[in-house]
């Protein structure tokens, strides 16, 4: 890749990380706002994500940032700095929609019918898959495991955005109460799986790019 092309390559990956973290702080509010109000744990679960996602996002930024004006000095060391606390983050997460699923299944306290978050999903299903896919591109262009990861972990959301979406419109629809927490543990793999994935290549002695 001529130097150019990779300093193309790189205002990409800033772009693709400005709309990650824009989309995803929306999605929060969203998200956070609509499942406090209607009591659904899968909605405040999933904008919990997204303030992870938008953590990632300005992690990916600062790295890709640095590249380009030249400073690269310290660009490991803030990826595995962000990567650990996001990794930590995630395990939280997991231990929040446990709990709360748990405790709603016992209780059997049905969620509000919440359109905004079934509205917010939706979108969120159209979205992610195209965004992960630019990202993936960019990396595989760049050659950078750091981005390619955050492109994973943008796929992630998308599955997250499926599973939402079955668990508001099966309570919306049928008043299956318990869709909402089964979908929010649904979730609970990938949380995990993208936890401990962060943990691990924040401890790896080799930089996580290129």
């Amino acid at each position: 890749m001529t130097e150019s092309a990779r300093q193309a390559g790189l205002r990409t990956g800033l772009r693709l990380e400005v709309f990650t973290v824009g989309w995803n702080v929306i999605e929060a509010v969203v998200a956070i706002g609509a499942g406090a109000i209607a009591g659904s744990v899968a909605l405040v679960g999933f904008g919990l994500d997204s303030v992870i996602e938008s953590i990632s996002g300005l992690a990916l930024y600062h790295r890709l940032r640095g590249e380009l004006n030249g400073d690269e000095s310290r660009n490991d060391e803030r990826e595995k700095r962000a990567l650990l606390f996001v990794g930590v983050s995630f395990f939280l997460i997991a231990a929040y929609v446990t709990y709360e699923s748990l405790a709603t299944l016992l209780s059997r306290e049905a969620p509000e019918h919440s359109v905004p978050g079934i509205v917010l999903a939706a979108l969120s299903l159209i979205v992610m898959p195209v965004l992960g896919w630019r990202k993936l591109v960019t990396a595989r262009a760049l050659q950078s495991r750091a981005l390619e990861a955050d492109a994973m972990e943008t796929f992630v959301c998308a599955y997250l955005s499926f599973a939402l979406l079955i668990g508001l419109l099966l309570n919306s629809m049928f008043d299956w109460w318990w869709a909402d927490p089964v979908a929010a543990l649904a979730m609970l793999p990938l949380i995990i799986h993208e936890g401990r994935e962060a943990i691990e290549e924040s401890r790896e002695d080799e930089g996580n790019d290129e």
